[in-house]
């Protein structure tokens, strides 16, 4: 029987890798439902193709486009926000949660329920309500399978031995397009420059965060949730190749290492399945031809977002939510041309230490980490230059 998969994001890269996924196992899978932001055409080509059974997009004035463009096909759809959550909750297998940003986390709370699993990729759930998100799933018995690459290779490393005989956890990162530029060079740099990653083919929103390695800090925020490892455990090493993704440190000195070439389509393949593996057409990895591997640590003085991140982790309680929010705000002003590209990294410091006594906690509820990223965003946006506050009528 085949299992039905609901894609949350379907028209981003990794949606797509997925679709690609889903497309070489008609056997294995079926799509119930696929999720679009405003492109409608895109999105209703994917259903088309996807033979889905519903289609849903954000944008509330796409629905008669999508309507239109899915006409004839039998195929369901709907528009706005209650449609997005319509889609999430509609009975499936397996929910791949990759809207990208703090927009994914309502839908991707909502997918939580009773005989469902969550393939995560949406990693901005986890950071701003990392502990409500896991608390839930757990006391709905729902498994979250990892998609990020790097989560994805720890937690098959991470099926070696107990957690409680792990030293260490750590994840990659290629080092991003200024890997070897100084200081003063990465200050000059343009959104153009900032969104060629060197490995992979992704969304500029996460091309921006891979250039501040900001992404690689939501990631270690990630990890302490999903596998339940300390700050102190959580490290990133920059590795170039992009080969080896996340490495298992143990207290006998032992490592277990996830490698594999670097194409989304190998994590997703193993998040989707159940229990084996699934066969994948893509060429092998050869390390007689790849020769070397090499390593590096990460430079905060240069990436400065890094740690950032790292200060949020260990601060808990609302400091990410707060630090995702105040980062989406500084990456859109970069990409507009509003800002530098070392203003990323001040505004997201600025905005951080702004909401320091606030008393904000770790939000309980999805309304509470809502409301505080809305906050988060009203103060970061204060940051930019340009930018004009409303005037507040008595």
């Amino acid at each position: 029987m085949r299992e039905r998969v609901t894609i949350l994001g379907a028209t981003g890269s990794v949606g797509r890798s997925v679709a690609d996924v889903v497309r070489q196992h008609p056997d294995r899978f079926a799509v119930e439902a696929v999720v679009g932001g405003s492109d409608a055409q895109a999105l209703a080509s994917i259903a088309r193709d996807l033979g889905a059974q519903f289609a849903a997009v954000a944008a509330p004035t796409a629905g008669e486009e999508l309507k239109g463009w899915l006409a004839g096909s039998g195929i369901t759809s709907g528009a706005g926000p209650a449609a997005v959550l319509d889609a999430a909750q509609r009975d499936a297998d397996i929910v791949v949660a990759a809207i990208s940003g703090a927009a994914g986390l309502r839908p991707t709370h909502a997918a939580l329920k009773p005989g469902q699993r969550i393939a995560l990729a949406n990693k901005e759930t986890l950071v701003c309500a990392g502990i409500l998100f896991m608390a839930d799933a757990r006391r709905l018995g729902v498994p979250i399978k990892p998609v990020d690459s790097e989560h994805n290779a720890l937690a098959q490393a991470l099926a070696a031995g107990p957690v409680e005989d792990v030293t260490s956890a750590t994840i990659t990162a290629s080092g991003g397009p200024f890997r070897t530029w100084s200081r003063e060079r990465i200050a000059r740099a343009t959104p153009v420059e900032a969104s060629r990653h060197p490995t992979w083919a992704m969304g500029a929103k996460i091309n921006i965060d891979s250039a501040t390695l900001m992404n690689k800090g939501l990631e270690l925020i990630e990890a302490h949730h999903l596998f339940g490892l300390s700050p102190d455990q959580l490290e990133v090493l920059v590795h170039p190749q992009s080969i080896v993704h996340g490495l298992v440190q143990w207290r006998d000195g032992a490592i277990t290492a996830g490698l594999a070439p670097p194409d989304m389509r190998i994590p997703i393949a193993n998040s989707l399945a159940r229990h084996a593996r699934l066969d994948m057409r893509l060429p092998g990895l050869d390390l007689a031809a790849i020769a070397s591997l090499t390593f590096e640590l990460p430079d905060e003085d240069r990436f400065p977002c890094l740690g950032l991140a790292r200060h949020a982790l260990r601060d808990g309680g609302a400091r990410p939510t707060v630090l995702n929010a105040a980062n989406e705000v500084a990456v859109e002003a970069f990409l507009a041309g509003r800002i530098g590209f070392q203003d990323i990294a001040r505004i997201v410091d600025e905005t951080c230490d702004a909401t320091a006594s606030s008393g904000f906690r770790a939000p309980a509820s999805v309304e509470e980490a809502l409301a505080i990223d809305a906050e988060a965003r009203r103060l970061a946006n204060e940051r930019v230059p340009g930018h004009v506050k409303m005037a507040v009528r008595g």
